[in-house]
């Protein structure tokens, strides 16, 4: 059903309210709505059962006593109705319109009665038209603690069954023009006839008689009673035990109708008829609830039967509620029980309907000419305190009831999409809010890394999205871009696809970060793109996150070379960048079957068969040949045994997942990098996944001024505010290498040297124009210290963080052999550079 756009196929009260505040407040309210008018069923037939009660004690007849009678009759009653309404609409309809006709005639039989005044009904209190009785009732007169509130939580029941045909919508022809008709009808009609009933009998009924004849007005007694202008003294009824009157007689009108068995009948269609209304209402807003599957145990009362997909199982949960309730057989107790579930609702209905308003959502279109805004604000205001009126700890318990299910439907997430009015509020919100940010500046104490991951799909390297989301979820942006290179014309139509599973496997993982793919021709470009125009407003990415590349020295060196360009165009961009490397590696794309034993729709990453070490970012081979499936079914699916290098990496890929021991963040703060290396450990060690881990602070410095640089960096840390367990100042960083080291990595770079003295100089120079990326004695010579300084970082690297949960650095990009040796055998890895 598609409210918004004037159309509704079944239950209003449900589908108004779920379809526009969502399915936490239309799952609860709907459940309360049911069970609500599962209960009336109860009222009405108990109702209805103390009138045959009271006609069988009259004639002596009863079978046991009066509440057990009331039991019994109530009993068989509901079994009756229940037999009716399992027979479908069609009987359904057709006893509803003799009960109506019944009705009427009893209405128009009471007020046919009243104008036919009786001298044997005056001791009774009956007396016909006169100004003075009803001057006299005008005013309240509550007995037995009774309040103005008490009764009108017993009487409100009576005018819910205004949204009875509403209730029944999905079986009406045209249910757009027949609901708000029969609605306004039904309160107008109720309405004047209910205040026309009161206005009568208020005008010629006193409210007590004691029905003795010889209860006349005598000289010697002082009365100033209604009563007693018209010749009669019950002042004896001041002192209790009168049976007659409006206050002691249940059944005035049959004593002021023409023909009192009418009123009987009137009174037995209009209970019956009320009852059977709610016992066919109950039953369809329990099966619409429950197909929209918002609570999964109650599935199984979704099942229809029949051309009228009748809810059989649902009319049998009804009249299970409804008996029960009967057998309480006290009207008093059980009309209060359902006033505060009614209000409930329809506060909620006034409520959505104003909430509709407030989204301003174009689909929100109300036809009807005086309808406002605020009267729907005010109705739902009006009920909530009504319900604290009548009965301030029952409305309390209401709304728990309420509030436990919102929580629950909540919590579960149900996956609907009904374009909800809170959807539109929020949208409404989330617009001004980054409207409001886009006119101010930026502040260095409002700086949060917003973050660019470049994961490919986002299950493809899961261990890269839980590290970030470990620092980035509920304070700050995370996009996780994917760059799929193509030779030929884009499948645009495919990225949509994409986007969709992709979106539902974040979600399914409950990771908060958006999908953003680009086409692109190769990693840089489409990074580029990434990089300018993801983002809206101050929403605005600055920090690429992207994996190591471990495989670069067996692939095209058009790769690498896009890899480092594309972190020399995130730094000219001013962005800051993080760089994260595991020793097995993050890309688990090429392992079949990763995630289709989860769920029955679940997105996994197909591609071709690589080695651990393979990209992390995606190159064309990997873009064009890798894509995410759908893979369907109960069962799970047969795998193929893994080799022990993708069970170390599949172990790894889930690292970041589970809660880390005891250890430390180990930050090596080689120079002023604006922070993040500082950033990232604080905001990680504020997570409960890493409460556990302390931040350890390597800083460089002389042997003769160790404790004056320990003193100096604790100065630093302490203005920043970030906990420390420990500072070490290393005094022997500008230490020369070792010689094996020094060696290995002059191999490292062997393939990759231009050496032009062994080749002439035009053809050097032609080589190096054709591939740039190789390295000059010049350069070698230029940055031999630097190079040396790499080196002898990663021998202290491993001799002093080996054992950290996760090593934390500076990034140097003017070398990737550097980045290399720097980050190799270390466990976790990451570097931080913010521009």
């Amino acid at each position: 059903m598609e409210l918004k756009f004037g159309f509704c196929s079944q239950m209003l009260a449900y589908y108004l309210i779920s379809r526009s505040l969502g399915p936490e407040f239309g799952g609860s309210i709907g459940l309360i709505f049911a069970f609500a008018n599962a209960v009336a069923v109860a009222m009405y037939v108990v109702g209805f059962a103390e009138t045959v009660v009271e006609m069988l004690s009259d004639v002596d007849a009863l079978m046991t006593d009066e509440l057990n009678d009331i039991r019994i009759v109530g009993t068989l009653t509901v079994i009756l109705l229940l037999g009716i309404s399992v027979a479908g609409m069609e009987w359904e309809a057709k006893a509803q319109i003799v009960l109506l006709v019944i009705l009427l005639a009893a209405i128009a039989n009471y007020f046919l009665g009243s104008f036919i005044p009786v001298d044997n009904k005056e001791p009774k209190g009956f007396f016909g038209y006169h100004t003075a009785i009803l001057f006299e009732n005008f005013g309240p007169d509550f007995r037995e603690e009774e309040t103005f509130f008490s009764v009108f939580a017993i009487f409100f029941p009576a005018a819910t069954g205004i949204l009875a045909g509403a209730n029944i919508s999905g079986d009406l022809a045209d249910p757009q023009s027949a609901i708000p008709k029969g609605t306004l009808l039904a309160i107008l009609i109720t309405g004047f006839t209910y205040v026309a009933v009161a206005f009568s009998a208020g005008s010629c009924i006193v409210r007590d008689a004691t029905g003795d004849h010889n209860d006349t007005v005598s000289d010697t007694v002082n009365c100033t009673d209604a009563a007693c202008t018209l010749g009669y003294d019950f002042s004896i009824c001041k002192e209790g035990g009168c049976q007659y009157g409006l206050m002691n007689d249940f059944q005035v009108m049959s004593l002021v109708s023409y023909f009192g068995p009418l009123i009987t009948a009137g009174i037995f269609s209009a209970t019956l008829s009320s009852a059977l209304a709610s016992l066919v209402s109950a039953p369809k807003v329990f099966q619409a609830l429950c197909k929209d599957n918002i609570y999964p145990g109650l599935g199984i009362f979704a099942k229809g039967y029949g051309k009228n997909n009748e809810p059989l199982r649902g009319y049998v949960l009804t009249f299970c509620i409804g008996l029960a309730f009967i057998l309480i057989a006290e009207l008093n107790i059980i009309a209060p029980i359902i006033s505060n579930f009614f209000l409930a609702s329809y506060a909620l209905i006034n409520f959505s309907v104003f909430h509709a308003s407030l989204a301003n959502s174009p689909g929100w279109r109300p036809s009807f000419k005086y309808y406002n805004m605020w009267v729907s604000l005010a109705g739902a205001v009006l009920c909530c305190v009504v319900m604290f009126v009548i009965n301030w700890w029952a409305a309390l318990v209401t709304l728990l009831i309420i509030l436990a299910l919102y929580i629950y439907v909540g919590y579960k997430k149900p996956d609907v999409n009904w374009g909800s009015s809170t959807q539109a509020l929020i949208y409404n919100q989330a617009l001004t809010h980054c409207l409001n940010l886009s006119s101010v500046e930026d502040h260095v104490k409002n700086f949060r890394p917003q973050c660019l991951v470049l994961a490919g799909y986002p299950n493809s390297r899961p261990a890269l999205l839980q590290l970030v989301h470990s620092f980035t979820k509920n304070v700050s942006l995370m996009v996780c871009g994917h760059v799929r290179t193509v030779s030929r014309r884009p499948n645009f139509k495919d990225l949509s696809q994409d986007y969709v599973r992709c979106r539902r496997w974040l979600i399914k993982k409950r990771i908060k970060a958006f999908y953003s793919p680009v086409f692109a021709d190769n990693l840089r470009h489409g990074a580029q793109l990434l990089l300018q125009a993801v983002g809206l407003g101050r929403l605005k990415p600055n920090t690429l996150v992207m994996g190591f590349k471990t495989n670069w020295s067996d692939g095209n060196m058009r790769d690498l070379e896009n890899y480092i360009n594309t972190i020399h165009d995130a730094f000219d961009l001013q962005f800051g960048v993080v760089i994260l490397r595991l020793m097995d590696g993050l890309d688990i794309s090429h392992i079949p079957g990763q995630g289709t034993s989860e769920s029955k729709d679940v997105l996994i990453s197909v591609g071709p068969a690589k080695d651990s070490d393979s990209d992390s970012c995606p190159s064309k081979t990997h873009s064009n040949q890798s894509s995410p499936l759908i893979i369907r079914g109960r069962g799970k699916p047969e795998l193929l045994p893994l080799s022990l290098t993708d069970q170390r990496l599949l172990e790894s890929s889930q690292m970041f997942k589970k809660k880390q021991g005891k250890g430390t963040i180990d930050v090596w703060w080689l120079f002023d990098d604006g922070g993040l290396t500082l950033l990232i450990p604080y905001l990680l060690t504020n997570r409960s996944k890493w409460a556990d881990c302390r931040i350890r602070v390597f800083i460089g410095g002389k042997i003769n001024r160790i404790d004056h640089d320990r003193r100096a960096m604790a100065t630093l840390l302490s203005r920043f505010r970030i906990d420390f367990s420990d500072i070490n100042v290393l005094g022997d960083i500008n230490v020369k290498p070792k010689k094996h080291n020094k060696l290995s990595f002059k191999e490292l770079i062997e393939p990759y040297r231009l050496k032009e003295d062994d080749m002439e100089q035009e053809a050097a120079e032609r080589l190096k124009a054709q591939e740039p990326w190789r390295i000059t004695d010049n350069e070698l010579e230029l940055y031999k210290a630097k190079t040396n300084r790499q080196i002898r970082l990663n021998e202290l690297l491993k001799e002093h963080s080996s054992s950290a949960k996760l090593i934390v650095v500076p990034l140097e990009a003017s070398g990737w052999a550097w980045l290399n040796r720097l980050s190799q055998s270390n466990h976790r890895f990451t570097c931080c550079q913010l521009t």
